[in-house]
This record gives C-alpha cells, structure tokens and sequence, in this order.
C-alpha cells in the first residue's frame, strides 16, 4: 500500500470538507440577510429549512439516490441531546440578538473554539499540543481586540449569548463523538437532527407567536418570484451548510468546525465591508482580525501537521506489522 497516496488521499478529504463548510457557511450568511430583509420570522424559516432537510433525506432513501438508514429509535434516543443541543442553540442565539449589537454578537460566538477546546480537554480527548492552544487563545484574543470598541453592556443579552456559546460547544463536542462512536455518516446524523428538530421547532414558533402570522405572511409573498427564489435558495443552503458542517466535523474534529466558522466570519465581514460599504474601520477592529487570521492560519497548519504525522506513524506501523 503506498502510505503517500493514503496520507494524501486524507488530507484531501479533510481540506475538502473544511473549505466547503466554509464556503456554505459564509454564502449562507448573505442569502439569510436577503431572506430575513423580506421575511423576518427566523424560528419559521429554520423549520422549513429543517423539514426540507428530512424531506429529501427521505426520498433520497426511499428511491436510492442516498444509502442512508430508515429512523432506529435507540438510536435516535442517543442522538436526542445533539437536536436538543442545535436548537438550544439556535434559540438563544436569536434571543440574544435583541440585546445585543452584532459586532458583540460575532466576537461573543468566535469564543466557541475556546470552549471547544476546554471541552474536549476535560472529555478526556487529551491535551492539545502546545501550537494548536496557542493558536487558538491567539484567535480569542484577537476577536476580545477587535471587539473591545463595540461593547454595550446588556446582562441578559450577554448571559443569552455566552449560553447559546454553551450549547453550540455541546452540539459540535456530541457531533464528532456520536460520528466516531455510531459509525454513522454525516447524512444519517443530519437525518436524525431535522427529524428530531422539527417537533421542538413546531412548539417554538407557536409559544413565540410566530405562527400564524408567519404562514400569513408566506403566503401574502407567495406571489412574489423574487422572494420564492430565494426562499429555496435559502432551504437548498441550509440542507448544504448542515451537510457540510457534519462532514467537517466528523472528518476532521469539533474544533476544527469552530475555527473554520472563525474564519468565515472574518471572510463574511471582509466581504461585507466591500459590498456594502458605509462601515467604519476602526484600528482596534483591524488589528483584531489581523490576529484573529494569523491565529486561524496558525491554527490551520498545526493541524495538517499532525494530521499528516498521525496518519504516516499509522501506516508505518501497519506496514511493519504485514512484514512481520
């Protein structure tokens, strides 16, 4: 067996999955705002784009275009607290919005990696090498930077934020260990999310009062092709970033999702400045983003190179053991 080819063949695959969660995630932000500017009901959209989800999984299934299993209830019990996870965080997220600014918002959610890594320490993943922690508190520091001119102290909005953090550092945590320790694949755990999803959804649009008005509203718009174009668009990208982000996670690590959600958001407000236009620069939000990418970069080498150095000691090893 050539040992190159494997140890390529698995970078490949994990520099793959980390840039298409990236690019999903960060086109996902833009379609969201154009969606949220014509119909602002979120919990509703997130619950259509979920029930699409579990839709087309199961026509995939039922016609074989997909080879993902039918719902096994032990199963979906294990994977329970991972849907409870995504919509709590998802809810809390949202709520945490009405407090507090988005540049605070942002840097609050860019703390998930750290979390991340605190998590997977006491989990009993091990002690990350010394790179891949410096590079990630690097990270920390730079969102603190970059957000330290945009603070508005708000005790529920940031008790909200840091709380969906939590949740969001759950999520990602059960992701990865129920893709390693299930054997499931990223379309199977996506299955089961929206599947599970939908009841906690239903119940939320309802006690927020989103529902009727929400169907009122999809349907005064209804004749609106502009809006219905990007209303699909919108369930076709949200069925591709939640793809996308359980292939990276269980292809690469929890962790990694977070910095590559880091970066995107770097790259969505880079974009931002460029599309939009009318923002200030401030030269603490630049230095920031400055150290918050160098730490992401950073971040990004360390792990090709362990990876690459796991993956030729196994091989090695196993080729030691067939001459044997």
């Amino acid at each position: 067996m050539d040992t190159g080819s494997v140890t390529d063949g698995s970078s490949f695959l994990s520099l793959f999955a980390a840039l298409s969660y990236g690019i999903a995630s960060m086109a996902m932000v833009f379609i969201n705002k154009a969606i949220i500017m014509q119909y602002a009901h979120s919990m509703t959209l997130l619950t259509f784009q979920q029930l699409a989800t579990a839709l087309l999984i199961h026509f995939g299934r039922r016609t074989g275009y997909t080879k993902a299993k039918g719902v096994d209830i032990p199963t979906a019990k294990r994977l329970l607290p991972v849907s409870l996870f995504y919509n709590a965080n998802v809810a809390f997220a949202l709520a945490s919005l009405k407090g507090v600014n988005i540049p605070m918002y942002i840097a609050i959610k860019r703390l998930t990696p750290l979390a991340v890594l605190i998590a997977g320490f006491f989990s009993g993943k091990g002690k990350p090498t010394t790179e891949v922690t410096l590079s990630v508190i690097l990270i920390a520091g730079g969102v603190i930077v970059a957000a330290i001119g945009d603070f508005s102290f708000d005790l529920p909005g940031y008790t909200m934020a840091l709380t969906s953090v939590f949740f969001q550092t759950m999520y990602l945590v059960l992701v990865e260990k129920s893709g390693a320790e299930e054997g499931l694949s990223s379309i199977e755990i996506m299955f089961y999310n929206s599947f599970l999803s939908l009841p906690f959804l239903l119940f939320l649009i309802i006690a927020t009062g989103e529902f009727p008005s929400s169907l009122a509203l999809l349907l005064a718009k209804s004749n609106s092709f502009l809006f219905l174009f990007i209303l699909v668009l919108s369930l076709v990208m949200g069925i591709a970033l939640n793809y996308t982000m359980f292939l990276c996670t269980i292809v690469n690590s929890a962790l990694t999702t977070t910095i590559v959600g880091v970066l995107k958001g770097v790259g969505s407000t880079t974009l931002g400045f460029v599309l939009l236009g009318g923002v200030q620069v401030h030269g603490l939000n630049v230095t920031g983003l400055v150290i918050n990418t160098a730490g992401g970069v950073w971040y990004s080498y360390a792990k090709y190179q362990q990876r690459r150095i796991k993956t030729v000691k196994v091989m090695s090893d196993l080729e030691s053991s067939h001459r044997k």
